[in-house]
């Protein structure tokens, strides 16, 4: 129901931009998070997009360098990533759920999953 894609190669200090597309039902009244898993670690928070207000938030590792968007329209939610740097090196996963504001930064929060893009920043 939900599929990433956008992921690739980068050069540290470049940019992509992933997708993720929701089939068979809207998420319009759904949070869509973005999480990423780099190899050997916890899956980890990225940013997300309040079902409600379209409020945006971030893990502070990331804020000032992705932006999270969402195109209703389309059923579609965007992970805009600029000034890459290696350490940002995982796979991406989107997500659809509704937690509690207190909890969104966290995975089990999220009840629907797409299925992962890798993205690699090369130094």
């Amino acid at each position: 129901q939900l599929q990433a894609f956008g992921g690739g190669l980068v050069q540290a200090g470049g940019s992509l931009r992933l997708s993720c597309a929701a089939s068979g039902r809207t998420f319009g009244g759904y949070t869509m998070g973005w999480f990423r898993q780099a190899l050997g670690k916890e899956r980890e928070f990225v940013g997300c997009i309040w079902r409600s207000s379209s409020t945006t938030y971030y893990a502070d590792s990331v804020k000032g360098r992705f932006t999270v968007s969402r195109d209703k329209a389309n059923n579609t939610v965007y992970l805009q990533m600029n000034s890459l740097q290696p350490e940002d090196t995982a796979v991406y996963y989107c997500a659809a759920g509704r937690p509690i504001t207190s909890s969104r930064n966290n995975y089990r929060g999220y009840t629907s999953w797409g299925q992962g893009t890798q993205v690699t920043v090369s130094s």
